[in-house]
């Protein structure tokens, strides 16, 4: 049996408000493109203060080496040179975390983190750039707000479809498919938003080549970086990439590759790209292996 159009008509009519809400879209200086975003910049650096609040200690705490800190500190900084204008000033700190997972992550707002299970695989500080920017390119594209505006949305949509659902006659057609298909947009709805979030990944790839390149870094170090990510996922059980909020370390490398090819032809041999692979190793490398191993964290599992 189909639904008629006049038992439709009530959950038309209470989504179509929220359908208008969600169409106020505001154009990102980082990337060009038109974003649903609910909060402003101010409410994005009050959410990071309040998420950075205690989280460091969660991972190790901050690394205790005054050199390697404040080396992450600065080169996060000369990244900084290379962000849009349109993008406002933010609360940018960058910090080396005291864990040994290989990861890295930003708060909206600008608090970027880097651990040391990542910082030691890395070969230069081209690399780390990379992985800087890659979070930076986070920020500047807003994708903290997009997420959560998304989330919002969707379940504004939902909640509306509910009650719509639950007050209608019991022996309607509304009431009889309105109990599968919600699940289902529930279901539907949440995997949609896991492929914002690997759309996101790309996006914050492109941008974290960009803000490298323009601080003087070999773009090349970008794809090392996908790499040291491939190593790493090795040997473990993977969920199907289209329910990852991250795209796999293959795909990854494969479009870098792409990007490297179609915005950075002249990169080979340019003098104006350096790796900076002494340096890294005398200010990161060589001062991590001096350190006591990392405490077990929250993060780890343990």
């Amino acid at each position: 049996m189909r639904c008629s159009n006049r038992s439709l008509a009530p959950l038309i009519a209470a989504l179509l408000p929220v359908l208008f809400a969600l169409t106020g879209c505001t154009t990102n200086p980082a990337t060009g493109a038109k974003s649903f975003t609910l909060l402003s910049w101010e409410e994005e650096k009050q959410m990071g203060a309040q998420a950075a609040a205690g989280l460091a200690e969660q991972f190790g705490g901050e690394v205790g080496d005054t050199i390697s800190s404040d080396y992450v500190r600065e080169v996060g900084q000369k990244l900084l040179t290379g962000i849009e204008p349109g993008v406002p000033d933010l609360d940018w700190e960058f910090t080396l975390l005291n864990d040994d997972l290989i990861n890295a992550f930003a708060l909206p707002g600008g608090k970027v983190y880097i651990t040391r299970g990542l910082a030691e695989k890395l070969e230069n500080e081209a690399e780390m750039a990379g992985v800087l920017g890659h979070e930076i390119g986070h920020v500047t594209a807003r994708h903290g707000n997009q997420r959560i505006s998304k989330q919002i949305g969707f379940n504004a949509v939902l909640g509306a479809a509910a009650v719509v659902v639950g007050t209608s006659s019991s022996d309607s057609d509304l009431r009889k498919y309105g109990q599968v298909g919600l699940p289902a947009m529930a279901i539907g709805g949440n995997v949609v938003l896991l492929k914002y979030g690997r759309d996101e990944e790309s996006q914050a790839d492109m941008l974290g080549l960009r803000y490298m390149s323009r601080a003087g870094y070999d773009p090349i170090a970008q794809q090392r970086v996908m790499e040291v990510l491939l190593e790493a996922s090795q040997g473990g059980a993977r969920q199907p990439e289209w329910l990852s909020t991250h795209p796999y370390p293959e795909t990854r490398i494969e479009r870098v590759k792409a990007l490297l090819r179609e915005q950075y032809p002249d990169r080979a041999n340019n003098p104006n790209y350096e790796l900076y692979a002494a340096r890294y190793k005398s200010r990161m490398l060589d001062r991590l292996a001096t350190l006591p191993p990392p405490p077990k964290t929250q993060a780890d599992g343990n």
